[in-house]
């Protein structure tokens, strides 16, 4: 089957304590940050490489062609698919600070549009945004089905198909959709046996988490071909619906701990000082 993963560059979570707000508040500064793909993306990226081999024999079943919107330095995020076993990538070139999910689905869209996908499979969320809005979006612009917080997914007629196992507060839904679809993955769907193909035998365990890139897929990563082109050349509306007006960081934590003699105590100090109450 051809699977379209869309990836994002983003900050790196464990830098959170080094994120910095400009002066004036306009904007999020990333001086000092380091940059690695969007978690949920890589995820998918690995689901998708999964539906697309036969792992006993390491077969290649399909093509993965990876996507991502953003600028030059996305190129290296694209690579690093790459070399985990994409087989060809997009980069459409665009400042982050033009885009919201809604541009992203558009542009998504114009790109379904030519590649033709049977299946588009993405993060549920970016960890930086976190408003998990792309995926559906993308479905309702597309006309196609959304099983989207899947923990797991499963395939035996070749990807016209899926049912998928979606994560609900209540446990895991499952729904049966059929290709063309949008799939969200949530961190689940890399555990040893969330994904069946129906041609990886079903006792195969991978590894849990998503694959790292081998040597031999770096070096091959180098010669794959990175179609770039701008985010204007799509020819699709980039009005954003969504802005931003301030950006502040917490109250620093007061340190300290206070002990209370009783319940009566304790409830006082939630009025009057924590102010919970």
């Amino acid at each position: 089957m051809k699977i379209l993963v869309p990836v994002k560059r983003v900050a790196d979570p464990e830098n959170a304590n080094k994120v910095k707000v400009a002066p004036d508040g306009s904007r999020v500064t990333t001086d000092g940050l380091e940059w690695k793909i969007n978690p949920f993306d890589e995820y998918a990226v690995e689901a998708a490489l999964r539906l697309n081999e036969n792992a006993k024999s390491a077969e290649r079943l399909g093509e993965t062609i990876v996507a991502s919107i953003g600028g030059k330095d996305a190129a290296q995020t694209l690579r690093q698919t790459l070399a985990m076993g994409a087989d060809r990538a997009v980069h459409i070139l665009a400042e982050d600070d033009a885009l919201d999910s809604f541009v992203v689905a558009r542009a998504l869209k114009a790109i379904v549009d030519k590649e033709q996908p049977d299946v588009v499979v993405m993060g549920k969320q970016a960890v930086d945004g976190d408003s998990n809005t792309a995926g559906q979006i993308l479905g309702e612009l597309l006309g196609w089905p959304v099983a989207s917080f899947a923990a797991s997914i499963e395939t035996s007629d070749g990807g016209k198909s899926f049912i998928v196992g979606r994560e609900v507060d209540t446990g895991v839904l499952k729904v049966k959709i059929t290709a063309p679809c949008v799939i969200t993955v949530d961190l689940r769907i890399v555990a040893p046996g969330s994904v069946k193909n129906g041609a990886t035998p079903a006792e195969h365990a991978y590894g849990e988490g998503a694959r790292y890139a081998s040597l031999k897929g770096i070096m091959a990563a180098k010669k794959k071909p990175i179609d770039e082109q701008p985010l204007a050349g799509l020819g699709v509306d980039v009005t954003t619906t969504t802005k931003y007006t301030k950006f502040e960081l917490p109250p620093a934590r007061k340190g300290g701990a206070k002990f209370v003699a009783d319940v009566n105590e304790l409830v006082a100090l939630l009025k009057s000082e924590a102010k919970v109450l």
